[in-house]
């Protein structure tokens, strides 16, 4: 301790803090030190050979959970803390975390490492105590970057690809280590010739944008393939253009049967951002045909009988586009 009664620590300047407060009064607060730090508090105890999940997982550790006394018996306020934490590092592609546990018997304090998988703790956490964490919600004027719960309508499409990377700059350099087998990006490298011309002036490309519809671009290929330009349509992948046509084809009337599992963004955009009226229709991964019998069986009554869609992906035929009825 200082002359100044406090406590610090060599790690104070490059942790983050996560408060917890009530109007202008603070509740408490945990603390995080992220892996890009290059060390921990635990290496003060323990050797990386002792302890190799700091080394070989490269984990966020988890610091000071600290209540303030007039606020301990409000059983809410802990949990809530290390549920920020946990939601903090999911959003910084973190994969584990790493904290130092005790235990107190009668009077004497055992300390013991805590690790756990950062997938499998946000699971645990919403089964054992997702009614505690909504009646939260409602509550709470969450001003952290993640949102408070982690999306659960599927829509997520290059989303954990960028989460297992991690989305600070920092944490690049995983890239090289990531499969991303959540979005179906080019397999193939850009054409000599693109690469070339961006070449030239690099500073340039980066600064300016590109004509707003692709006039240039539609051009060359309605010359190159012999198409009328109005025939032709381009997006940023198949996302853009769901979101572009369901917009025109689709109204808060109508009934959409969705064929599942699909891809994310047909129930993302039929139901959170059109607000259609939506039934399901489960697939078996055995080849199969859909018929108006199997349609009938639709979770979501009176929906696949005079639907104006019925969503189908890629597994049919490599399309996925939607079937308007």
């Amino acid at each position: 301790m200082d002359p100044s009664g406090t406590l610090s620590d060599g790690l104070d300047g490059d942790n983050v803090y996560l408060v917890a407060a009530r109007g202008e009064t603070r509740i408490g607060f945990v603390s995080l030190t992220p892996p890009w730090v290059g060390r921990y508090s635990l290496d003060k105890y323990l050797t990386r050979e002792e302890l190799p999940v700091l080394t070989d997982e490269a984990p966020f550790e988890i610091r000071v959970l600290t209540v303030e006394p007039h606020w301990r018996s409000t059983a809410a306020a802990a949990p809530l803390l290390m549920y920020a934490a946990l939601r903090w590092v999911a959003a910084r592609g973190g994969r584990s975390v790493v904290a130092m546990g005790r235990t107190v018997r009668s009077g004497a304090v055992s300390f013991e490492v805590l690790s756990g998988s950062v997938p499998e703790l946000t699971r645990t956490v919403a089964e054992r105590h997702g009614r505690i964490l909504e009646r939260l919600r409602t509550r709470l004027d969450w001003r952290l970057d993640p949102p408070f719960a982690p999306q659960a309508d599927g829509c997520e499409h290059g989303g954990a690809f960028f989460s297992a990377i991690g989305t600070d700059f920092r944490t690049l350099t995983r890239r090289h280590e990531v499969v991303a087998a959540d979005v179906l990006d080019a397999w193939f490298p850009p054409s000599p010739e693109a690469r070339a011309i961006l070449a030239e002036d690099p500073g340039w490309a980066a600064r300016t944008s590109p004509p707003t519809g692709a006039e240039g671009l539609l051009a060359e290929i309605a010359g190159v393939r012999g198409l009328p330009v109005e025939s032709l349509l381009v997006g940023a992948g198949s996302s853009e253009l769901i979101f572009r046509a369901f917009g025109r084809w689709l109204t808060p009337r109508s009934r959409v049967l969705l064929l599942d599992p699909g891809y994310g963004e047909y129930a993302h955009v039929t139901e959170q951002v059109i607000g259609c009226r939506v039934g399901r229709l489960r697939r078996h991964p055995r080849p199969h045909r859909l018929t108006p019998r199997r349609s009938d069986g639709a979770a979501g009554a009176g929906v696949s009988r005079g639907a104006d869609a019925v969503m189908r992906d890629g597994q049919d035929d490599g399309q996925h586009l939607p079937t308007p009825l």
